[in-house]
């Protein structure tokens, strides 16, 4: 199957601006969902795997509002818009029901629909990124790196980040580096990083946590009644192993996959198996 960033490229327009999308395959949707981090973008998390997804399902590689590429939604959160972004995208391509495929943050978005949104997702896989440490540091060594990197960017701290991101650091290509580095300048991507993992904006973000009534996310997870897989690195720096404890208790129909000498990114480092255990588990 040809798949290129042009021949996928699409855009739907809705009542806040734009969400541009990859589209490919045919047969019942898939959605997927990209996570946060340094110069990200959907077509960025899952390029490798789209043609294998697309032999089985219509796939929607959607880029969330305010990371460089979708229009931005003044004002919100990143992740408190990229929820609202799921459904908005559903309705206006007319997809009743879907299954989410999600990594780190977009794991995260894709309970949170299933919460706010029952009847509209049928299945998760969420690549690392659910739930709370129980044993490890907080923040994480990725998520340090992160914050690093959003107070002052520079190439040397993208690289820091991304070797942290993976297993074997010759996953990470200087093509990788380039094209990370190319957006991470984009200024909606900078203020996305910023309202995620810049200090001021982590400690504002802890201090409505302390004191704020509304429980965390990670505590309605019971109310995701759908069958979730997480699929967990066993070196995964950004996330440690350790946080799928949670949700893999809370979340009623769960189960947990660790992939072995594999980082935070479990759909590149462990390709095969990953889409191996995915198709598997979306064709029950």
């Amino acid at each position: 199957m040809d798949i290129t960033y042009e021949n996928t490229q699409r855009e739907v327009r809705t009542d806040q601006g734009v969400i541009r999308y990859h589209e490919a395959g045919d047969g019942p949707p898939l959605l997927l969902l990209h996570g946060s981090g340094i110069g990200v973008s959907g077509w960025r998390n899952y390029r490798g795997n789209l043609a294998v997804f697309a032999e089985h399902f219509h796939c929607y590689v959607i880029e969330f509002p305010g990371f460089g590429i979708s229009d931005p939604v003044p004002g919100a959160h990143p992740v408190l818009s990229a929820v609202d972004s799921v459904i908005r995208f559903m309705d206006a391509l007319g997809i009743d029901k879907a299954p989410l495929v999600g990594n780190s943050m977009g794991g995260v978005v894709a309970v949170n629909v299933a919460v706010q949104h029952p009847d509209r997702i049928s299945k998760i896989i969420s690549i690392g990124g659910v739930g709370t440490g129980i044993f490890s540091a907080n923040p994480s060594e990725g998520t340090r790196l992160l914050q690093q990197f959003a107070d002052s960017p520079s190439r040397e701290g993208l690289i820091r980040w991304l070797e942290c991101m993976v297993y074997d650091p010759k996953t990470v290509t200087a093509d990788i580096i380039d094209e990370r580095w190319d957006l991470a300048a984009n200024p909606e991507s900078q203020q996305a990083l910023k309202a995620m993992y810049g200090s001021e904006s982590f400690a504002l973000q802890q201090q409505f946590m302390a004191n704020s009534p509304t429980p965390p996310y990670w505590s309605m997870l019971h109310k995701v009644k759908c069958p979730t897989l997480l699929a967990w690195g066993k070196d995964d720096r950004q996330c440690p192993p350790d946080m799928a404890m949670m949700p893999l208790r809370l979340i009623p129909d769960s189960e947990l996959h660790i992939f072995p000498k594999c980082g935070h990114w479990v759909m590149i480092e462990a390709k095969q198996a990953f889409e191996r255990i995915s198709l598997e588990f979306l064709h029950r």
